[in-house]
């Protein structure tokens, strides 16, 4: 009798969850602005054969406008145990042209585990995360080590060592802030040396507090903006780590990854069933009060392939790139005015 029961129970969790998935496609195509296009670019990049994109879990832009991308090649995240101990043999950082998606230049083999996160400072120097190692790296733009952060292999809580850092941010002044997202839920402030300042946050849902860090990008004012990706939001902070305010929509889902150009916020989301079945991912276009002005992916319906958006990183002519993790694409979404009669 009491097995029935169990199976009874089983039965109507699935159906909530099943009914939850179905369901939870929040506001289809709110927030477009019909002034504004984006149009996917097609057949970019164009890697040379026998160059294959793995997941991309990492992208951002450099100086002249090329596209620095950090991927897995051939490695996967476990859906079960632990990590892998292994370097991963191929080049894990490509640089392209953003203009003819040639292949300029390609390094990183044999040193990273599990990639992550990415971001080029105004230096050129190219900064990576491995959730694998649990530690930060700086590069040179042609991939000499300048200096790392965190213990090898070894995860912690202190000022000396990481839980799965997800991703990285560098400051007009050289500050690094780091989202130590998987394990503690944290931002942590280091020096231009990289000396150890402060940090902040814990696990929760309140201001300052956050369900996986995931992604972190600092304005030209130096506020920090964090997409708190459990949580379904952005927050954002002074260089201080002090709270300022929460971006959130009702068409939100989890928000992977945001960037910031001048005033503008923007962000991709994931919407999944239990991180197993996805949906699909959006990307959205929002004003300095945090309303969602343009959104397009997902939400415009139709048979389109089913992706998800890790990373974001936008030009200053508003031109959008993402990697898409489920797919191994990188896209280029060209911005378009449109003209209102």
């Amino acid at each position: 009798m009491r097995i029935k029961k169990i199976i009874y129970l089983l039965l109507i969790l699935a159906f909530i969850l099943f009914a939850s998935y179905i369901f939870q496609d929040k506001k289809r195509g709110s927030g477009n602005d019909s002034t504004v296009k984006y149009v996917l670019q097609e057949d970019w990049p164009r890697l040379p054969d026998g160059v294959k994109i793995g997941n991309p879990t990492g992208i951002d832009l450099d100086s002249s406008g090329n596209i620095v991308i950090f991927h897995r090649a051939n490695r996967r995240w476990p859906l079960i145990g632990s990590m892998p101990d292994s370097y991963i043999k191929s080049k894990t950082i490509l640089i392209v042209d953003a203009e003819n998606g040639r292949l300029l230049n390609s390094w990183g083999d044999h040193f990273f585990i599990m990639p992550h996160g990415l971001t080029v400072d105004r230096q050129n120097n190219i900064w990576v995360t491995d959730v694998g190692l649990h530690q930060v790296f700086k590069f040179s733009y042609d991939g000499k080590l300048l200096m790392k952060l965190g213990e090898s292999k070894k995860a912690g809580s202190d000022s000396s060592h990481f839980n799965r850092p997800t991703d990285i941010a560098v400051d007009s002044d050289g500050s690094v802030y780091v989202s130590d997202g998987y394990g503690n839920n944290r931002i942590v402030k280091f020096s231009a040396t990289g000396k150890y300042l402060f940090e902040w946050g814990k696990k929760g849902d309140g201001p300052g507090e956050f369900n996986i860090p995931h992604c972190i990008s600092v304005d030209p004012k130096g506020n920090v903006f964090v997409a708190d990706r459990e949580n379904n939001r952005i927050q954002v902070f002074s260089s201080d780590g002090r709270f300022i305010k929460q971006i959130m929509s009702e068409s939100f889902a989890n928000i992977c990854a945001v960037a910031t150009v001048g005033s503008k916020t923007f962000a991709v989301d994931d919407l999944s069933f239990l991180k197993v079945r996805h949906r699909g991912s959006d990307i959205f276009s929002i004003d300095s009060t945090g309303q969602v002005k343009t959104r397009f992916g997902r939400s415009e319906g139709g048979n389109k392939q089913v992706c998800w958006y890790h990373d974001i990183a936008v030009d200053s002519r508003e031109n959008i790139f993402v990697g898409d993790i489920l797919n191994n694409k990188v896209q280029q979404f060209r911005k378009i005015s449109m003209q209102v009669k």
